[in-house]
């Protein structure tokens, strides 16, 4: 658990931000050079496939889910696992949608009933 989103709202309370840091057992400069960070290359990377993966997915009309889309990505080249391909669908929020007819029940198909 980080304590440095708590130590953003107490300085921004106008609170010490050296007194939460000591009753933290976070040091200051710790504190000020994670709030001036840039992201890593890791999340530089995932916002990359992010665009990749929503792009292939609105081209397959919301019907690829996971799988499919990593072997879309794998056979462009953009070389990725499975598993970080189905996170960043699920922060995505992009959904697998079947294009299926719904099943057909007694009711809809009377033919059924014998």
């Amino acid at each position: 658990m980080t304590v440095h989103p708590f130590i953003e709202a107490e300085k921004r309370a106008g609170h010490s931000v050296k007194r939460a840091c000591e009753l933290l057992k976070v040091s200051r400069t710790a504190f000020y050079a994670r709030r001036a960070a840039k992201p890593g290359p890791r999340a530089v990377r995932d916002a990359e496939l992010a665009e990749q993966i929503a792009d292939v997915h609105t081209r397959s009309r919301g019907t690829y889910g996971a799988p499919r889309v990593h072997a879309v990505l794998k056979r462009t080249g953009a070389g990725c696992g499975r598993r970080r391909v189905a996170r960043l669908m699920r922060t995505a929020g992009c959904r697998r949608t079947s294009e299926r007819a719904p099943p057909r029940t007694d009711e809809s198909a009377p033919f059924l009933m014998r």
